[in-house]
């Protein structure tokens, strides 16, 4: 496909898409990671057309401090670095961003994310999406993507928000690495400063959003919207050091329970569940039951953002027969603020359907 007629199928989409100005809002989760591999700006282009309210990134660290786009703390399963760079792999096998430079992220081919078996045969975790190692990706910095979704917003007249979140800041501190300062330095200088700036501000850490809260904003003179990312303690999403000094993993149970969300809404503007968290897995087309956590969560003034809502083959929770009865059992059932999806422009269609 050329150029031209890739220039003219997003301007269809932007000038036959009416702007949504309902309550409920759509993330693209990574950009538009259902058709693009995830987090290149290419992605993030596309879901920008498809006009959602927000466009989501995820931050780590480089060896020389700058701040790129990446799910994981580590290369590995979306680039070719274990051929670039070969014999950079940590004991564990994997390729952490920390230990490389920008300069050298930036020879990196990203591909579709992928894993890889004992024998080095890679397989794409999502098999029905953009082919691996298909054209040519990169890794972009913090600033390209703002750069690319405020030219757009200036070039196109709208205002697309984004929604960065700050990935592992405790394995940003054990390094000595501040991502969290980092990231509010990064938002400041591009405008993104009180709480109507378009941007949200989400981290799995606790500790680390209350930093940010109480110590960080007012030091830095923002007022920006902060969400607290929900996650079951196996999963050892946090970590964070006791008594001894000692890692181990952050406690979770907590956030469950019934005065919770009045606790955290002490810090944080919103609550970033995971889809069970909302509506729990015993549920039926004919039968769906709510876990009674986003009803808590607003009752306490936090808006609740779940993650994240997929239609690839296998996908689809047991409740849901398809992709828009997923979309109606969030917004209309569950009656959540928004939500987290790779496919942002079935989001969008279904919204918009919605307001008619």
């Amino acid at each position: 496909m050329t150029k031209t007629v890739l220039s003219g199928l997003l301007a269809t989409t932007l000038l036959c898409s009416p702007w949504l100005q309902a309550e409920q809002i759509v993330v693209a989760h990574r950009g538009a990671s259902g058709y693009l591999p995830e987090h290149t700006l290419a992605a993030k282009a596309l879901a920008y057309a498809m006009k959602p309210h927000y466009l989501e990134q995820d931050l780590v660290m480089t060896k020389d401090d700058r701040l790129v786009v990446l799910h994981d703390h580590y290369l590995d399963r979306v680039s070719d670095v274990a051929e670039r760079f070969p014999g950079r792999a940590r004991e564990d096998g994997r390729y952490y961003a920390i230990d490389f430079t920008l300069d050298e992220i930036r020879q990196l081919r990203a591909t579709e994310v992928f894993n890889q078996d004992e024998e080095g045969k890679q397989g794409a975790v999502y098999p029905g999406r953009f082919p691996l190692w298909q054209s040519s990706f990169r890794i972009p910095t913090f600033e390209e993507e703002i750069e690319l979704i405020q030219g757009l917003n200036k070039s196109l007249g709208y205002d697309i928000g984004i929604y960065p979140e700050i990935k592992a800041p405790w394995l940003h501190h054990q390094h000595g690495k501040d991502i969290a300062r980092a990231t509010l330095e990064v938002l400041k200088r591009y405008g993104y400063t009180e709480q109507d700036s378009k941007v949200y501000l989400q981290t799995f850490d606790y500790n680390e959003l209350k930093r940010i809260k109480e110590q960080l904003l007012p030091e830095y003179g923002m007022d920006i919207k902060l969400v607290m990312l929900l996650a079951h303690t196996d999963w050892d999403e946090t970590f964070e050091q006791d008594a001894q000094g000692q890692w181990i993993p952050y406690d979770y149970d907590w956030m469950f329970e019934p005065d919770a969300m009045a606790t955290l809404a002490r810090h944080a503007d919103g609550v970033g569940p995971w889809m069970p968290m909302v509506v729990a897995d015993g549920s039926t087309p004919g039968n769906i039951e709510l876990t009674g956590l986003a009803a808590r969560a607003q009752a306490a003034g936090l808006e609740v953002h779940p993650y994240t809502l997929r239609l690839d083959e296998g996908r689809l929770p047991a409740y849901a027969e398809n992709f828009e009865q997923l979309l109606d059992v969030f917004y209309n059932q569950a009656r959540v603020d928004g939500v987290f999806t790779d496919f942002p422009d079935r989001a969008v269609a279904f919204l918009e359907r919605q307001a008619e």
